[in-house]
């Protein structure tokens, strides 16, 4: 597909809702959602509404997973050409069938329908909710999700040709369940700062790819460096410590903000969580702790009330990757997109 298109246009074959639309006719659905549509109709309303203005950019929040959310300057040209590319990796055509169920006000939310202008996709909108598609036995070419989204659709994906999972890791027991479909199911890795996701890889494969016109390297901490020039004029460092296999494809670890120092060792809690994954079946991480010998001790946090935990759960660590202490918390503070703000817990013991 060439990249002549503008954020003006809007595909002859886009749908909302089983309606054709033009520019004009959403806008008027803004006015629509913004006066008489429920809260999350009106973060909807609000975005076509700044889409369609005389401005060329928007300003967007990032998630605030790892501190506090900040607003970012994102062109939407570069949308655009984030929304061909997708098209292109995922060889998405006009008229494809497609679901929307992620609040738009995270750039994923935004991009689903960015990616249905550009597209013409034919798209259903429903509201964002924990089971997005209860009692819907509408057959779907493209779906995206967050993990718990995916967790609690299993038995209706069987009406899904192809499903993006995104916004938090997944888990390896969702990652088993979903290669059981007969649906592809692809994990994506990407943040605000990306325009949602740059690369991509089937579950069930450890390596990430690129997305088209986009390159990997390293930086001397082993961190990801993303050069997208379609999409940010600047190459884009990320905290993200990842093993790259070429310019194409890499392995995500983990972190840099979450490395723990202990005893002059250091652990990535992603790798240890991965190990124990399957074994706790409550959600969980590790993380550093301070402590007067180590500098940092290895500790596990389990979300719910105070229980016994066989120590065989740990049999699969390394001697340094066993944890020297549980913590419980009830309920664990997330993001709105279901991320664990980890660094937030961990104060609060």
């Amino acid at each position: 597909m060439k990249n002549t298109l503008t954020y003006n246009n809007v595909h002859n074959l886009f749908k909302l809702n089983g309606f054709h639309l033009n520019r004009n006719d959403l806008c008027r659905v803004a006015y629509s959602f913004i006066k008489e549509g429920d809260e999350y109709e009106k973060s909807v309303g609000d975005f076509l509404l700044d889409w369609f203005d005389n401005k060329s950019y928007l300003d967007l929040s990032t998630s605030g997973t790892t501190g506090t959310p900040k607003l970012i300057r994102i062109e939407k040209q570069a949308m655009v050409n984030s929304a061909i590319a997708t098209g292109n990796f995922f060889d998405l055509q006009p008229g494809d069938k497609a679901l929307h169920c992620l609040p738009t006000k995270y750039i994923a939310g935004k991009m689903m329908f960015v990616r249905s202008f550009i597209l013409g996709l034919d798209i259903d909108f429903v509201a964002p909710s924990s089971h997005p598609m209860t009692n819907n036995i509408v057959k779907y070419d493209f779906v995206a999700m967050v993990p718990l989204q995916a967790q609690n659709s299993l038995k209706q994906l069987e009406n899904v040709k192809k499903m993006i999972v995104g916004g938090a890791k997944m888990n390896t027991t969702l990652e088993k369940k979903l290669s059981k479909l007969k649906t592809k199911v692809y994990e994506t890795y990407g943040m605000t700062e990306t325009i949602t996701h740059i690369a991509a890889k089937e579950v069930g494969e450890d390596a990430f790819s690129v997305l088209p016109d986009i390159t990997i390297s390293c930086d001397d901490r082993s961190c990801l460096v993303i050069h997208a020039p379609k999409i940010s004029n600047e190459a884009i460092i990320t905290n993200d410590i990842v093993d790259l296999r070429n310019d194409n494809q890499f392995v995500f670890l983990g972190r840099i903000d979450n490395v723990i120092n202990s005893g002059g060792i250091k652990l990535i809690p992603e790798k240890i969580e991965a190990k124990l994954s399957d074994k706790i079946n409550s959600r969980f991480f590790v993380t550093g702790k301070q402590d007067p010998v180590l500098g940092e001790k290895l500790v596990l946090v389990i979300e719910g009330e105070i229980q016994s935990v066989d120590t065989i759960i740990f049999e699969g660590l390394d001697k340094y990757e066993k944890p020297k202490e549980i913590f419980y918390v009830s309920k664990f503070s997330e993001t709105e997109n279901g991320k664990i703000k980890r660094k937030e817990i961990i104060d609060s013991l």
